[in-house]
């Protein structure tokens, strides 16, 4: 990732947002005024068509300190790797199974998590295709913005200000719990891991057997989402998939089908 240092906020922040292939420079401009209008300044970009541009400047209207702490990222997994929630934002399913929330159900989640210090980002796609299958198979939620059926989209910046200012409306509101005693929950980076191994693991044992193995990924990543582990839970099913691979190993050695 590269990032600019020269201004950075006072204030730490654990919410990104998220802006995934866009098209149009102006957007990532009118993204960044969109959040510093309510108090926040970390955007992130993910293969921006065009960036840098003097339309994301103008667009911006003096969102400076956001642009100066942009980042952009190699990869959508780069992107929100250290997260433990991913909420993308998306007008239709595409296909994938998905929990579904409106907006205020989202913050009802995630400010919480917020004042737990966890890492959540908010997953904006394309502005004429929105979030491809790919990039929702990361997201553990998925956000839709009530609007009318005969006009369902909104511009970019416009899904971006709706989340910014719930957000805003939902912390002040808060008020928050003492921290509850738990263990370190999972990053995006660690699930991504997990899922490596699973899909050798399972390789290695032979399970598919005809089965198509995009669907059962996709189911697979679905239910630990879901499950939500954390650290030390990942490190165990880990554990278990390491036995998993070294019997079917020693199977192979001894010639047992």
């Amino acid at each position: 990732m590269n990032q600019s240092t020269a201004s950075i906020p006072p204030a730490p922040q654990s919410i990104r947002f998220v802006l995934a292939r866009t098209s149009h420079p102006g957007n990532i401009g009118s993204a960044a005024r969109a959040i510093r209008t309510m108090g926040f300044w970390r955007l992130t970009l993910v293969a921006p068509h065009k960036y840098p541009d003097p339309q994301v400047n103008a667009l911006a209207a003096g969102a400076d300190d956001v642009l100066a702490n942009l980042v952009v990222a190699d990869s959508l997994p780069a992107a929100v790797a250290d997260c433990t929630r991913v909420y993308g934002l998306s007008a239709r399913r595409r296909g994938i199974n998905l929990p579904e929330l409106d907006p205020r159900g989202a913050m009802a989640e995630i400010v919480p998590r917020l004042h737990a210090g966890e890492e959540v980002a908010l997953l904006f796609g394309n502005e004429r295709s929105g979030l491809d299958n790919d990039e929702l198979s990361v997201c553990h939620a998925m956000v839709k913005i009530p609007s009318v059926d005969d006009f369902p989209s909104l511009n970019l910046s416009q899904a971006v200000q709706v989340m910014a200012w719930e957000l805003r409306m939902a912390t002040l509101g808060h008020v928050p719990a003492p921290p509850a005693a738990h263990d370190e929950a999972a990053a995006a980076e660690d699930l991504e891991q997990f899922f490596i191994h699973l899909s050798a693991t399972l390789d290695a044992i032979g399970f598919h057997k005809g089965r198509t193995a995009k669907t059962i990924s996709l189911r697979l990543r679905r239910f630990f989402h879901r499950a939500a582990p954390d650290a030390r839970e990942l490190r165990i099913l880990h554990g278990i998939l390491a036995d998993a691979e070294r019997m079917a190993r020693l199977a192979g050695e001894r010639g047992v089908d």
